[in-house]
Order: C-alpha cells, then structure tokens, then sequence
C-alpha cells in the first residue's frame, strides 16, 4: 500500500497533481496500482493505492504514462448526480 497525500486550489487541479503523484509513485516503486481508497476534505486529498510489483512477462506494459496534463482537463458533477473528470496523459 501507497499512501499519498495531495493538495490544489481547486478539484480539477487536485485530479492532475492526483494522477501524476500516482505516476511518481509507479515509476519509482516500479508498481501497477488498481485498488484506490480516496479520501477528500475539501481540496486536500488522502489517498492510499494498493496494487503489485510490475512484472514484464506477466503485465506486458505497451506504453508508460508520463504525466497528466492540463488539456482536456474537466471536472464537474453530472445531471445524474455523478462525477466526470477527465485529462490528457502524456506517454
């Protein structure tokens, strides 16, 4: 398990630091996450990602996300009362 702990002025920004401290911890740890447990207090985010160690012959990685960006960025809440959020990754 990760622990991250994040901060931005607004949501939508909050997702881009989110996703690219995710990215960090990936390459450093050298992991693939896919549980996600996401805690939010306003704009700060408490977050812990759970997931294994990257083997090659069993992953079989195509491409490894870079970062996420700013483009396409969005968050809002949908008519149904869901979330949308949505941003370009850079690979």
């Amino acid at each position: 398990n990760v622990e991250i702990v994040c901060e931005a002025p607004s949501l939508d920004l909050l997702l881009v630091d989110w996703l690219n401290a995710l990215v960090y911890e990936m390459a450093v740890r050298r992991m693939l996450f896919g549980r996600f447990v996401v805690k939010l207090d306003g704009t700060r985010l408490h977050g812990v990602a759970s997931g294994e160690r990257v083997d090659v012959g069993r992953h079989r990685p195509v491409v490894e996300v870079k970062g996420a960006t700013y483009t396409a960025l969005k968050f809002a809440r949908r008519d149904d009362g869901r979330w949308e959020a949505q941003c370009v990754l850079d690979v």
